[in-house]
């Protein structure tokens, strides 16, 4: 088991491997669908973005409401190939990795390679699971998109797996 301090450096992404199992601290921000479209529309209009991209990790995950005592509630990871047509251009901007479920694109797998980055796989189902590694959640952009906003989260020996690294290597081939 690996452990990592996010962001994530460009020498620690380097040196990760498919099927690697990490734990992850420091700082991830979520996004899903909704928000990527906005975070595209910002990038377009040359506007500065609501989190920086360099060596940051995206969760694809939308957290539900935290319950009394919780900085967040469930947040399970959703699946990473509806973020196909975004994730090249972020990774071409400087961001570190995502975590999702499932397969990516060819066309991910190539930008992780160019850019030296790594894609990290959590386990779908376990939404409770990964709630009790966050030790702090605040919402950085798009409130009305709701558990859908861009969060900011700061986790704790958040348990995942090495999907695809920055050599083209994938668990799933």
């Amino acid at each position: 088991m690996k452990r990592l301090t996010l962001p994530l450096s460009g020498p620690d992404a380097r040196s990760l491997r498919a099927g690697d199992a990490v734990l992850l601290t420091g700082t991830i921000y979520t996004a899903r669908d909704c928000a990527h479209k906005r975070i595209f529309a910002l990038l377009d209009e040359g506007k500065d973005l609501p989190f920086p991209l360099k060596g940051s990790v995206i969760y694809y995950a939308g957290p539900c409401p935290a319950p009394e005592g919780k900085a967040c509630g469930s947040c399970g990871p959703t699946t990473s190939a509806r973020m196909n047509v975004f994730a090249p251009r972020l990774l071409d901007l400087g961001l570190g990795g995502m975590i999702g479920k499932g397969e990516m694109s060819g066309d991910v797998t190539a930008a992780l390679v160019r850019n030296g980055a790594v894609y990290f796989a959590a386990i779908g189902g376990a939404g409770a699971l990964y709630a009790d590694c966050i030790r702090k959640s605040e919402c950085v952009a798009f409130p009305d998109l709701l558990s859908e906003a861009v969060y900011r989260m700061e986790v704790a020996d958040f348990p995942a797996v090495v999907a695809a690294d920055c050599c083209g290597n994938s668990i799933y081939r």
